[in-house]
């Protein structure tokens, strides 16, 4: 019961003490002069005023909040090591048991350092969970935070500004004291590589808690496979010097020998990914004669910004000499010596377009072509007449490299181009746009040349079923031959035209080995907390995946046919780091967050991190069990006004003061007639009619 007094006038508190002020200069004369019932005049005066306040009598019934104790349960990674998950779990369990006996605490338990809205979280983040959890509770309330953690938090902020207020901060640390743990750290390593050449990356091995160490190896994995193993000191930086193999990501691994007796082995690990930039691709391309397609490569190469094109065309073949003096000539001479032997090497990519062989380039040129391709150059033939005719590209030293032989027949009948069932599953070919029906929607062709004995993959045909497009690997090189002179009615639109650009660019990309274009890969890619598998096969099944996430569990997934070449499937990517993904002799990877996530950076169990905020709450820092695992957790004392709220065996709970108001009583002095206090407003009435009938009385006398 909480009884109070309170005012509720029947006139505005203006008029009042403006009819007090009167009421003052009327009768105070009377007092001063000492006039008979001058006392009594006032007192009437004061009870008139006193009942028009109103005065009321109030009762608050209020019920008593209960003391919120915030419980914050660390379930990050780093407390799967060293059995802390279930020393942290049992520990929770006791806490909540012990609080839960006193009858005005309540307990919120907060489960943080996990997935965030199906993203996984770099590091471990226990202020903004908790922030969140007690968004809903009045600051006055909340009478202890309780964190179980192993003290590798990354969110700590600043200053105790954003927690609670009053509300201590009590940390009880998973692991043990003395722990030892060995790390990879990388100091310093670019994002971005030209192809072909070298970045420097700098590294460290660190033993943490461990004393100096002997020599420590270190293997250096590219891509799956194995580059180096270097042999360093612990703590002395290291730098690597490595080659840039191929455009897109160029992943590299390094992993420390075990340390014994550390905590884990996921952190011995580090990982640089390095985008590979392609400097300008060199294309050489050779016109045999000008003719109506010879412009479609050329605009096609030259709108590529990526491409440094270099264009002949032999406008001058031996049978046409006249005499004229070379110094009359505005034709450039072909440097056959420069471009077939000294810079062949050079070219990304080599395309003859309705080349005969007429002894402008020597035999041995060819023989140089041939061992370009062997050694993983690329060469493209735009076969035309020329190629079934005497003077055929084939019959010089580059035949052994070509897929097909020429039969010196010439198809010309209209014909729809159509893709192949292997050219459907060919990334080349694959999902060429109205390729789906039949007849293809594009535009006809009227030339195709007839070749025998195919090798490789007939991706296209043309008519009577005959080989369009056959794509062939010879050794380290790849060759293409277009087997017509007609993809020019394509580019011009005719009949609609055709996928001429889709077409021959990834062709020429296929051919200088761009990633995206391999006909067997294994790919994965992370995005909004799903990882993404993808498989490009010209084979009829796909064989299950080897996924290895980053804390080193191992899971095996089985791919679903997408469309035809093309295999997916997408699992939960739960996890911060790298992802391994292994089928047969085909590795991929895929980062999710970081590539070296925090949460495995140090996970030496600690209170060094939270210490400056414990201080400045008046918490406590304690561990939750001793080195045989048996808890040994602070007993639980609620305190009020206490400075103090811990010590070395006890944490304390700051009871709360709030309440609720659940009800009110309303009692007016002067007009109530009812009730127990009914006997103060019978009072009233009576010195209001009393007071001046006794003042009559008395001045009548």
């Amino acid at each position: 019961m909480n009884w109070s007094v309170v005012f509720s006038p029947l006139l505005p508190w203006p008029w009042l003490i403006a009819a007090a002020a009167i009421a003052a200069l009327l009768l105070l004369p009377g007092i001063v002069r000492r006039m008979r019932g001058a006392w009594l005049r006032l007192l009437a005066g004061v009870s008139l005023l006193l009942a028009l306040s109103n005065p009321v009598l109030l009762n608050e019934q209020r019920e008593p909040l209960s003391t919120i104790v915030a419980m914050v349960v660390d379930k990050s990674a780093s407390q799967d090591l060293d059995g802390r998950d279930t020393m942290t779990a049992s520990a929770a369990d006791e806490l909540t048991q012990r609080l839960s006996a006193f009858r005005n605490i309540e307990v919120r338990r907060i489960d943080a350092g996990t997935a965030s809205g199906g993203q996984p979280v770099d590091g471990t983040e226990l202020f903004a969970p908790l922030a969140t959890a007690l968004a809903d509770v009045p600051p006055d309330r909340i009478g202890a935070v309780m964190m179980l953690t192993d003290g590798q938090v990354h969110d700590i902020p600043a200053s105790a500004a954003g927690l609670p207020p009053n509300a201590p901060l009590h940390v009880l640390l998973s692991g043990h004291e003395g722990e030892t743990d060995r790390r990879i750290v990388i100091d310093t390593a670019p994002r971005f590589g030209i192809v072909k050449q070298q970045q420097v990356i700098k590294f460290r091995v660190l033993d943490d808690g461990a004393p100096g160490g002997g020599p420590v190896q270190v293997s250096v994995n590219r891509d799956g496979n194995p580059l180096t193993v270097e042999t360093v000191r612990p703590g002395v930086p290291t730098e690597l010097t490595v080659d840039i193999t191929h455009g897109g990501p160029n992943i590299l691994e390094f992993e420390a020998e075990p340390l014994d007796g550390e905590l884990t082995q996921v952190n011995n690990r580090a990982v640089v990914s390095i985008e590979g930039i392609r400097e300008n691709l060199r294309v050489l391309l050779v016109s045999g004669e000008p003719h109506a397609g010879e412009r479609t490569w050329r605009n096609l190469l030259k709108s590529d910004a990526s491409v440094d094109l270099v264009h002949f065309t032999i406008l001058r073949p031996p049978e046409k000499q006249d005499g004229t003096p070379i110094n009359q000539l505005s034709l450039i001479a072909f440097p056959t010596r420069e471009l077939f032997s000294q810079k062949i090497d050079q070219f990304d990519l080599i395309i003859f377009d309705r080349y005969q062989h007429r002894g402008v380039l020597p035999l041995l040129y060819f023989d140089n072509i041939a061992r370009y391709v062997r050694k993983g150059g690329a060469l493209l033939i735009a076969a035309g007449p020329d190629y079934a005719s005497a003077g055929s590209i084939y019959e010089t030293p580059l035949s052994p490299v070509l897929p097909v032989a020429p039969t010196g027949r010439i198809i010309e009948k209209p014909y729809h181009a159509t893709v192949t069932p292997i050219g459907e599953r060919h990334p080349v070919t694959r999902d060429l746009e109205g390729a789906q029906s039949d007849p293809p929607a594009w535009g006809r062709f009227f030339r195709l040349i007839d070749v025998d004995r195919p090798q490789g993959n007939v991706v296209m045909d043309g008519a009577d079923d005959k080989p369009l497009l056959v794509l062939s690997r010879e050794e380290e090189g790849r060759v293409a031959l277009l087997l017509s002179d007609n993809t020019w009615l394509w580019a011009r639109g005719y009949e609609g035209g055709g996928p001429h650009v889709d077409l021959l660019r990834r062709l020429a990309h296929w051919l200088m080995k761009e990633p995206d274009l391999e006909e067997e890969a294994l790919r994965a890619s992370a995005r909004a907390g799903q990882l993404t598998i993808e498989q490009q096969t010209m084979a009829d099944t796909s064989e299950p995946v080897t996924v290895r996430k980053p804390s080193g569990a191992v899971e095996t997934v089985t791919l679903s046919a997408a469309s035809p070449g093309l295999w997916r499937t997408t699992i939960a990517a739960d996890e911060i780091g790298l992802y391994r993904l292994e089928q047969g002799d085909k590795r991929a990877f895929a980062n999710v967050g970081a590539a070296n996530p925090r949460e495995y950076a140090d996970v030496r169990s600690t209170g060094a991190k939270l210490e400056p905020l414990v201080d400045e709450t008046h918490g406590t820092i304690t561990r939750i069990a001793d080195r045989s695992g048996n808890l040994t957790l602070p007993r639980i004392v609620p305190v009020r006004s206490s400075v103090s709220t811990g010590g070395s065996d006890w944490i304390g709970v700051r009871t709360t003061e709030a309440s609720v108001l659940k009800g009110i009583t309303r009692v007016p002095l002067f007009t109530s007639f009812i009730g127990v206090f009914g006997i103060a407003g019978l009072f009233g009435l009576i010195a209001l009619i009393g007071l001046p009938f006794a003042t009559w009385v008395r001045e009548g006398r």
